[in-house]
């Protein structure tokens, strides 16, 4: 992929408003464009026919959950590079669970209403792309060699009734804060050449075309927000940060460490104190904690749910 592809298009999807309202017609007609402009097709972008290189990690070495830890240090780099490549698929597969509650979300959202309407069609634009999205993650795990990783039983049930209940500002919030993180993470990743080169043009696609849905999710965000009393947006500042936290601890499955042959119980004790990892998470929710914080949903509950997932 060239530098076009690599680039941020955020800037090209930028919010339109009207007397400080978000406009979200014309927001969603920009969408729309940028849609049409730049897209691609993961059956033919991703090079799935070339044997998978083991000399390759799944993700950049420092954003293991072990980077820095003794347990690390004890590894050898063929080991490293599979945990790598296993918690690539764990979160890719966390993120299939995730944009299946979004489908959802956005189908309920949209059921019923203007067909002619641009965030309509926007609607259903972005609900195609995560169709896409899902099998791109669905076939790179499978080429990585791993197992379903799925998670925990009581998340998944969590994650059933949110998508059943969930509805305006913490619909929209959740699902920006699961795609923030994962952008900032696939930045990394897909600039790294000791990334699989597979991985990397999954990661690329990922991120120019999540930027839309982000633009759409933050906007989507500031117009329910707008007239919200203090105790729906308490309510829901509470709901973002639990889902927050589901989605974050959920993103590398403890069986990850159980397939790549180390011991379970140390490596998750390992990677539950690892500061540099936890450091990693905080730094790429900068951007998201501040939009939060100006939408006034980083209340005081919120904030400890932050700091216990590591994201504040």
């Amino acid at each position: 992929m060239d530098a076009a592809v690599r680039g941020d298009v955020r800037s090209d999807v930028r919010s339109e408003r009207r007397d400080g309202v978000v406009d979200t017609e014309s927001v969603a007609a920009r969408l729309l464009r940028s849609s049409e402009q730049l897209s691609y097709d993961p059956v033919v972008e991703v090079d799935w026919e070339t044997p998978l290189d083991p000399s390759h990690h799944g993700t950049s070495p420092e954003w293991s959950t072990l980077y820095g830890t003794a347990y690390w240090d004890e590894l050898t780099e063929e080991q490293r590079r599979e945990l790598t490549r296993q918690e690539s698929a764990s979160v890719a597969s966390t993120g299939i669970w995730f944009e299946m509650i979004l489908q959802q979300m956005v189908l309920r959202d949209f059921y019923a209403k203007d067909p002619t309407d641009p965030a309509f069609q926007w609607a259903l634009t972005e609900i195609a792309d995560e169709c896409r999205h899902s099998i791109m993650f669905a076939r790179g795990a499978a080429k990585l060699g791993a197992p379903a990783y799925r998670p925990k039983r009581h998340v998944v049930e969590l994650g059933r009734a949110f998508k059943t209940l969930a509805a305006g500002e913490a619909a929209y919030a959740a699902i920006l804060v699961a795609e923030e993180v994962l952008d900032v993470m696939q930045r990394d990743w897909m600039r790294d050449d000791r990334v699989a080169p597979f991985v990397r043009t999954i990661n690329n696609i990922h991120v120019v075309e999540e930027s839309r849905h982000m633009r759409f999710a933050r906007d989507e965000v500031l117009a329910r927000m707008k007239g919200s009393g203090r105790l729906s947006r308490e309510w829901n500042a509470f709901v973002i940060a639990v889902s927050a936290y589901a989605i974050v601890t959920s993103m590398v499955s403890p069986q990850v460490y159980t397939h790549v042959g180390l011991d379970r119980a140390r490596a998750l004790r390992e990677a539950k104190a690892n500061e540099q990892h936890h450091a990693m998470l905080r730094s790429s929710c900068t951007g998201l904690m501040e939009f939060l914080g100006s939408a006034g949903l980083l209340t005081k509950a919120a904030r400890a749910i932050y700091r216990r997932a590591h994201l504040l």
